[in-house]
Order: structure tokens, then sequence, then C-alpha cells
């Protein structure tokens, strides 16, 4: 799901979205940096499935996000990866992870991050990646994307990365993978120049702003991925699904980079893998 080839909403809208995006962030950031490193009030919410962690910083923070949403735009609807679905058929969808990267956060490691990204008729056409902590925000749309940090901005820019030979690759963690998965990883890894693992959300805005070429996931949430695809493709970027085709709405095997010949590389490895 690439954003260039989706319908924007008119420039005045997009515009008052964008700020109104920006608000969002800073709210979600007055309810999270407070917990950081502090009595974050863990939670293990995986059982019998194994250790998946929430805090008090990944609900306050949407509830934040969704009491802004409901004042401002009462008719759009919300999905979120802690407090659901309200009206996810809306034409305009704000899809929310308030803490990407919860193990991050509880490790003291500034590599989480919030993620907020905006459905338009379906598609993701407006998002942002936040990491309040060290004060940085990326933030965009197709038309361009930018990085707002302690008072300047600057254009986003992917970097050219012809060969998977000279990647900076990334990935959450290799454990992540599955059965065929790792030998797609394992070929992808074995071609790249380096990886660098544990960064979660936060590699995405790094492809973003040209310091890493590729990164490689599976098994995401909307939540995970969507509001990325904008900021990655107004900085020039691609998000595919590994055999190449555009995300569905739900997440699933994902493959960002932004060379597109880097990515396709990348993708011959790991389209063998199969669905």
């Amino acid at each position: 799901m690439t954003a260039p080839d989706t319908e924007l909403p008119d420039s005045k809208l997009l515009a008052e979205l964008d700020a109104f995006l920006v608000e969002l962030n800073d709210a979600a950031a007055e309810a999270i940096l407070p917990l950081f490193r502090a009595d974050h009030g863990l939670i293990d919410k995986g059982g019998l499935a194994g250790f998946d962690p929430v805090t008090e910083a990944d609900k306050g923070a949407e509830r934040a996000i969704r009491n802004l949403i409901c004042e401002r735009y009462p008719d759009h609807g919300v999905i979120g990866e802690e407090y659901g679905e309200d009206r996810p058929d809306a034409e305009f969808v704000w899809v929310l992870d308030p803490v990407d990267g919860t193990r991050a956060f509880i490790a003291g490691l500034p590599v989480w991050t919030t993620l907020i990204g905006l459905r338009f008729q379906g598609k993701p056409v407006l998002g942002s990646i936040g990491q309040p902590f060290l004060g940085e925000l990326y933030i965009g749309h197709a038309g361009g994307s930018r990085l707002i940090t302690r008072g300047e901005t600057r254009p986003l820019k992917v970097r050219p990365c012809p060969s998977l030979s000279s990647a900076l690759i990334a990935t959450t963690d290799p454990a992540i993978f599955e059965g065929p998965e790792q030998e797609g990883w394992r070929a992808v890894r074995a071609a790249a120049r380096l990886a660098r693992l544990g960064c979660d959300a936060y590699a995405y805005a790094m492809v973003a702003a040209g310091t890493i070429d590729l990164v490689i996931e599976t098994r995401l949430k909307a939540w995970d991925i969507d509001a990325a695809i904008p900021v990655i493709a107004g900085a020039g970027g691609f998000t595919t699904d590994w055999t190449g085709a555009p995300l569905g709405a739900h997440g699933g095997r994902i493959a960002i980079a932004g060379d597109r010949a880097c990515l396709n590389e990348a993708l011959v490895a790991l389209s063998a893998v199969g669905t």
C-alpha cells in the first residue's frame, strides 16, 4: 500500500489534518514521558501465549489521542491497539499505536515510538512516527515528509542504495520469523552489508531519514505499519508485502526500503517464502 497511488484529501483539509496530527503527538507525549524510565504500571497481557507487555503509558496516550479526535472530528473512526475499533469504515479513520516498542520502553531504551496514521477512503494518506524523548517527529504524506525536531524542520529523503550488498538493514528480532520465513530473512541478511536489531518502528523513521536502507518485519497489525506508509512515501521510499504487492488493511509481512532496486533484490529472497 504505497501512498503515491492514493487519492489525498484537498490541500486545505490535508494541511488542517497535518497540523492536528502534530497536536495529537503533543498530547501523547504529555501522557507518556512522565512514565518513561519511571513507574509505568507494567501489566503482562499475554498470559499463556507469552509475555506481551502493556503500560499505563500505552493506555493513557491512546485515551488522550482518542479524546482529541472525538472532540475535533467526531465523525472520524479510530482503530487502536489498546481500545479497539470505533467506526472503522468511516471515510477518515485514525490508526493508533500509542507506544510501539513497549519492550524497549520498559527497558528504558529511547527507540519506542508513537505511531499515528490516518486513512482516507480506506487507504493511509497521512502519518507520523514520534519519538518525544529525543524530541523527534517524523511526519508526512505522499506530497512530502519532514522531521520536526527541537523547533526546527527539515525535509526527509531516503538515500540511494542500488544493491542489497551495500544495504544497512533492520528487523525487530530474527526470532519473529517462523518456518520458511527464517530462510527468507537469512538470505536477505547474508546478502546485506550490516543488520541492526531491536529498533521496532524507529527503524522505519530511519529509512525515511536516509540512514537505514531496508526493514523486514512479519505478523504486523495495522497499527504497527499504517502510520509509516505515508511517511516513507513522502520521503521517496517504498512499502510492500513480501511479494512486492501493496499492503492490505491488516498489516502482515512487510518490507520498507528507500531504493526500489534494493527492495527488488530483497523481494527475490522473500517472495520464495510463499503466502
